[in-house]
C-alpha cells in the first residue's frame, strides 16, 4: 500500500511513500516502518513463551529421568511402557518446537516449524491412540470366547504409532515437496511491515492440523467408551481427559487464528502447542508420578485388579 506526503498542506501533487515507508504524523517526509515479530530482543511474550517452554521441557525431562529409574515397576510397566517413553520424548521435542515460532521468521524455519511440529505431536497422539487401543482390546479380551483375545499376545500398539506417524510424515513431505512455506513480508499494515510466514498451501495446512485432530477425536472416543475398566493402572480416564483438553484448545484455537494477525497469530499457535502438550502430560503423567515419589506403596502388583500383559 503507498502512502503519501505533501512539502505544503493540501498540495494538489503529492510524493508516494515507498512500501517499506509511511508519513509523519505532520505528513511532510517519509518514515520507515517498524518490523513485526516476536523478537527475542524486545518482545515480553517471547520472555513469557521461553520461559513457559523451558520450565515445560525440563518437566518432561524430570519425568523421563523417573521413569527410567523405576523402569521395573508394575506403574511403568502398566499399558506398554515403550510406548510411555516414545509419549514422553515426543512431549519433549514438541514442546521444545515452540523455539522455531520465536524470534525472526527465515525460510528455514518457516519450513520446519510446522512440519516437525506436526511430525513430533502426531507422535504424540499417536502414541495416546496406542495406549487406548491396548485398554480396548484388554477390556474386550476379558469377555468369554472373545475375538479380541487373540490380538492380545501382538504388539499392536507398536504398529499404531508406526503406522499413524508415518502418515503425518507423508503429508509433510508432500506439503514441503509441492508448496513449503516460505518467508513473507506484509507491507498492507499502516505503520509496520510484518515478518510472517507464508504456509505455502492452506490445504496441507489444514490436513496437518485435521489428521491430528481425526488421531485425537479417536483416542477420545475409545478413551470413553472404556472409562469405567475397573483396574488400578487404567488410563482410559486419563487419556479422555487430556484428549478433551486438546480438543478444546484447538476447536478454541481455530477462530482465535484466523482473526488476528502478525505476531498475535503466532502467539496464538504457540499458546495452543503449550497449552495441549502439558494438558497430556499432566493428565497422563502426573496420577503415575504422584504414586512414584508419594505413594511408592501402591506401585505393587498385587494392587493390579487384572493383569494386562502387552
Amino acid at each position: 500500500m503507498l502512502l503519501s506526503f505533501c512539502f505544503i498542506t493540501d498540495a494538489e501533487n503529492c510524493q508516494k511513500c515507498s512500501d517499506e515507508e509511511w508519513p509523519d504524523d505532520s505528513k511532510v517526509k517519509c518514515v520507515p516502518k517498524l518490523y513485526d515479530f516476536l523478537s527475542y530482543e524486545d518482545d515480553i511474550l517471547v520472555m513469557i513463551f521461553s520461559a513457559a517452554t523451558l520450565f515445560f521441557s525440563l518437566l518432561t525431562l524430570l519425568i523421563l529421568l523417573k521413569f527410567i529409574f523405576c523402569w521395573d515397576t508394575p506403574i511403568v510397566k502398566a499399558n506398554n511402557r515403550t510406548v510411555s517413553f516414545i509419549l514422553l520424548i515426543s512431549i519433549l521435542l514438541s514442546f521444545l518446537c515452540v523455539f522455531l515460532f520465536l524470534g525472526r521468521p527465515e525460510n528455514i524455519t518457516c519450513m520446519l516449524r510446522q512440519t516437525l511440529f506436526a511430525i513430533f505431536f502426531s507422535i504424540t497422539v499417536s502414541c495416546v491412540l496406542s495406549k487406548t487401543i491396548t485398554v480396548f482390546i484388554a477390556f474386550k479380551a476379558t469377555k468369554p470366547n472373545s475375538f479380541w483375545k487373540k490380538w492380545m499376545g501382538l504388539k499392536i500398539s507398536n504398529y499404531v504409532v508406526l503406522i499413524c506417524s508415518s502418515v503425518q510424515v507423508l503429508i509433510c513431505c508432500s506439503w514441503l515437496s509441492s508448496s513449503p512455506p516460505h518467508q513473507e513480508f506484509d507491507y498492507h499494515t499502516y505503520h509496520e511491515i510484518i515478518i510472517q510466514c507464508n504456509e505455502g498451501s492452506d490445504i496441507w495446512f489444514y490436513s496437518v492440523l485435521g489428521y491430528m485432530g481425526l488421531l485425537a477425536a479417536m483416542s477420545f472416543v475409545l478413551a470413553f467408551m472404556v472409562r469405567t475398566l475397573p483396574d488400578s493402572f487404567n488410563e482410559a480416564k486419563s487419556i479422555t481427559f487430556s484428549m478433551l483438553v486438546f480438543c478444546s484448545v484447538w476447536i478454541a484455537m481455530i477462530p482465535a487464528y484466523l482473526s488476528t494477525r502478525g505476531k498475535y497469530m503466532v502467539a496464538v499457535e504457540i499458546f495452543a502447542i503449550l497449552t495441549s502438550c502439558a494438558g497430556i502430560l499432566c493428565c497422563l503423567f502426573f496420577p503415575k508420578v504422584y504414586i512414584l515419589i508419594l505413594k511408592p506403596g501402591r506401585n505393587s502388583r498385587k494392587l493390579i485388579s487384572k493383569k494386562i500383559n502387552i
